[in-house]
């Protein structure tokens, strides 16, 4: 098979990610393959690393969705936006080689394809958002804030969970 370019790699990867959506507790491993084999996806590391790291660190990036859409939290959007802001904030956070730019043009490339109408937009305004926080700034520093927020967020939800049970 001929190689292909970002952009179609990008929308692969992105019906790989939308197909997850309505396969909770599946093996990723499991859909991965499949959907490679029946579709006939090609051997694309991009494709391949990028759904993995967006499946392995979802609650980082969930946590940027959460962070930067104002009052929605990331189960809330529809799965085409937050299937696009997925990968894209992984492409922002995690993958050195693409410009955040890049990033945020594609995603909302794919979103006025694939989304809603307001979609285009909302992704626009989230990844804007989250590159203006970071650009110039250690993106490493960044993600280490937003793990430690997690891991205070989960920890103030089971003295609470651990609170109710006892009263």
């Amino acid at each position: 098979m001929a190689k292909i370019t970002r952009a179609e790699a990008r929308e692969l990867l992105f019906g790989l990610l939308f197909e997850t959506e309505f396969k909770n507790g599946e093996n990723p491993t499991e859909i991965y393959e499949l959907a490679c084999q029946d579709r006939g996806i090609p051997a694309d590391s991009y494709i391949k690393d990028t759904f993995f790291g967006v499946i392995t660190r979802a609650d980082i990036v969930d946590a940027v969705i959460t962070r930067y859409s104002k009052g929605w939290k990331a189960e809330r959007l529809s799965k085409v936006s937050r299937t696009v802001l997925r990968i894209a904030i992984y492409e922002i956070l995690f993958v050195d080689d693409i410009h955040p730019n890049i990033s945020i043009s594609q995603a909302v490339a794919l979103a006025v394809k694939f989304g809603e109408d307001k979609a285009k937009q909302f992704v626009n305004g989230v990844l804007s958002g989250l590159f203006k926080d970071i650009d110039g700034k250690d993106v490493k520093a960044y993600i280490a804030d937003i793990a430690a927020s997690l891991t205070q967020e989960n920890e103030e939800s089971s003295e609470t969970s651990e609170n109710k049970e006892n009263a």
